[in-house]
């Protein structure tokens, strides 16, 4: 009944995740899209209130007049009814670390943990888990602070933190777990942004128009910088969330180095969105961006990589011989009751207990265990040799 219960409140969590995610994500490209595509007003009177630019669009049925005012408006009052956007942030991130907490910190042993990278307690490696999460902020943070006005030096500086992250937690977790820990990483700069700097920052600006004091514009240009480094975050944000349905990812030798390459493919195709609102069309962007995981594809293809086995020669294996290895080493999940703790049924509903179910899933089966993906971080043990023997298995059918 307990295992029961953590499904229901993984999926309930995931489920939340996703809503407020694309709340979130919806708005900062809404916004990152109004402030590339406004234009300076042609209106004199426009431009005698402080409006730094406009943009109308059509949406809906209806005709939208969206105006910029970089220090609020002149000579009249701001509106008291003024919407704040932060909650989707703070929801999403809140959901974020609740499954991180049901299914990484909860579930360490199996997910989080993998004994052939490094040999951890439950409680090292969560509180490594935890400290990564909150250190890389104050390393990103005192970045830009240090940074501040140099852009490119910046941006530079902050993809080689989250590449050394990369590297480094692939050293210490499960190729799995140490994929999602870069979104996490990623996804605490994006809402601590939100939180300790741009809504901040908008609140001393407000405080100050109201009272009618002269407006210091310096938050304002830290928050469109933060929010500028956020959007660029999110398309490598939102691959993570699904690459745990793809191992062949993840599970590479080399999954920190894969892993960084689509993230800058995500950059590259950001980039081109990015620009295309401020009216340029640089193709070249999405055309690198496409090379870079069209490379990956071939690079990552099974013929492109030889397993531990490749150069010592493997008997023909039998489809008994195959079904006693994937009962004694998939089985203990796999199966119509689980005999592993915190499986009350097999994950995805595969069951593995017979030659017909073997037949069934063989291509799943052959796919996971040669990417070692599975057995879940080896918990039963499985040996390269008999990997080898489910890959000649496989290829003889």
């Amino acid at each position: 009944m307990e295992a029961y219960l953590w499904d229901w409140a993984n999926l309930l969590m995931r489920w939340l995740h996703v809503i407020v995610g694309i709340a979130w994500i919806g708005a900062s490209f809404y916004f990152v899209m109004l402030d590339n595509s406004i234009r300076p007003s042609k209106k004199e009177s426009d431009k005698k209130r402080g409006v730094h630019g406009e943009l109308w669009a059509v949406h809906g049925g209806g005709f939208y007049h969206s105006q910029k005012f970089l220090t609020g408006p002149k000579d009249e009052p701001l509106s008291e009814n003024l919407h704040w956007s932060y909650w989707e942030a703070y929801s999403t991130w809140l959901s974020g670390m609740g499954l991180m907490l049901i299914v990484y910190w909860v579930g360490a042993k199996a997910y989080l943990i993998d004994v052939s990278v490094m040999d951890l307690t439950p409680t090292q490696a969560i509180s490594i888990s935890i400290a990564f999460i909150a250190l890389s902020w104050i390393i990103y943070d005192q970045l830009c602070r240090r940074l501040e006005g140099r852009d490119n030096l910046l941006a530079a500086a902050v993809f080689v933190l989250i590449l050394a992250c990369d590297y480094v937690l692939f050293q210490i977790f499960s190729a799995r777990a140490a994929y999602l820990h870069v979104g996490a990483i990623m996804g605490t700069m994006m809402v601590a942004n939100v939180a300790m700097r741009i809504i901040p920052g908008q609140r001393r600006m407000v405080k100050q128009i109201r009272m009618g004091v002269p407006v210091d514009g310096r938050p304002g240009l830290i928050g469109k910088q933060r929010s500028v480094h956020n959007t660029y975050f999110t398309l490598p944000v939102l691959f993570i969330m699904i690459s745990t349905h793809y191992p062949m990812t993840f599970s590479h030798e080399k999954g920190w180095l894969v892993l960084a390459v689509i993230m800058m493919a995500g950059v590259f195709i950001r980039q081109f969105f990015v620009l295309k609102h401020q009216g340029k069309k640089v193709w070249l962007y999405p055309v690198l961006g496409v090379a870079l995981l069209g490379s990956l594809i071939v690079a990552l293809s099974p013929n492109m990589y030889k397993s531990p086995m490749a150069d010592q020669p493997v008997a023909a294996v039998s489809d008994a011989d195959a079904l006693a290895i994937v009962q004694t080493r998939c089985a203990m999940c796999h199966a119509e009751v689980p005999n592993y703790p915190g499986f009350y049924q097999a994950p995805k509903g595969i069951i593995l207990e017979t030659q017909a179910q073997l037949e069934q899933h063989a291509t799943l089966i052959a796919s996971t265990v040669a990417s070692k993906y599975m057995p879940l971080a080896n918990l039963s043990k499985i040996t390269d040799e008999e990997r080898a023997q489910i890959a000649k298995w496989f290829a003889d059918r």
